[in-house]
């Protein structure tokens, strides 16, 4: 497996893996429209993607990263917003590597935390951030449609 920083470049490869992921939370599937978010986010440099790769350079998951700041550090965090991995890698260790590949990458660019937000009844996914060492927060969370 090869963890890489996606560029557009890699955009198709990002695009298969995004639209699988669309299709996973229940969303249409719309290449051209998800091919065209993810270029307008890699090109305006609002978000880092990185890519798992298979040996032929199939893609087997990706992940995105999104930088924010916090006023109260008054520093730069970042939130994993995205992670998917293909079912057909699955239970492999591709999780873990995209995370921990944003995790160096936000450490390298001077962030002093990452966030993510999971559903309450993905269980699976709770087990690996914490077998990762994220910790889970008491905080609330709330949102407002626009």
């Amino acid at each position: 497996m090869n963890i890489i920083k996606a560029s557009l470049d890699h955009l198709d490869i990002l695009t298969a893996l995004f639209d699988g992921y669309m299709i996973f939370y229940k969303q249409a599937s719309n290449h051209d429209k998800h091919r065209a978010f993810l270029q307008d986010r890699i090109s305006n440099e609002e978000a880092h993607a990185f890519i798992a790769l298979d040996t032929d350079g199939a893609g087997m998951g990706f992940t995105l990263l999104y930088p924010s700041f916090s006023s109260v550090s008054q520093a730069q965090i970042y939130v994993l917003n995205d992670l998917y991995v293909h079912p057909d890698y699955r239970r492999q260790g591709v999780a873990a590597a995209l995370m921990a590949a944003a995790g160096a990458y936000g450490k390298n660019q001077g962030g002093i935390r990452l966030h993510l937000e999971t559903g309450s009844d993905n269980v699976s996914a709770q087990a690996l951030y914490e077998k990762e060492g994220w910790l889970k927060e008491t905080n609330y969370f709330y949102s407002l449609n626009l």
